[in-house]
């Protein structure tokens, strides 16, 4: 459903013992814009709900909740260095903007 890249996976690690995230899960989320746009959300949880969608992808406890699961299937999480810093990027092609990577 969701693929955590290595550096993500790397990146996420780092940023649970940064965060005092200790055996709690990753928790991403997705929301439609009024235009159509998709906006994410990404942290730590320590709740894992009911109807709430799990998976394991890189070694990263996922949750998603049941609005957003269709919505995120098929999405890559990465991490890029860029240069106006560094930060992670969502590869959803259920996005309407989404533009898939070019193959070099």
């Amino acid at each position: 459903m969701i693929t955590v890249t290595p550096v993500a996976a790397e990146r996420i690690k780092h940023s649970v013992s940064g965060a005092d995230a200790n055996g709690m899960v990753l928790r991403v989320a997705v929301q439609t814009k009024s235009d159509g746009s998709f906006h994410y959300a990404m942290g730590f949880d320590e709740v894992k709900g009911g109807e709430d969608f799990s998976l394991v992808s890189e070694g990263i406890d996922i949750v998603v909740d049941k609005e957003s699961e269709s919505l995120l299937r098929g999405m890559t999480i990465d991490f890029l260095e860029l240069e106006s810093g560094a930060e992670f990027v969502f590869m959803n092609p259920n996005d309407p903007a989404y533009v898939p990577p070019e193959n070099n």
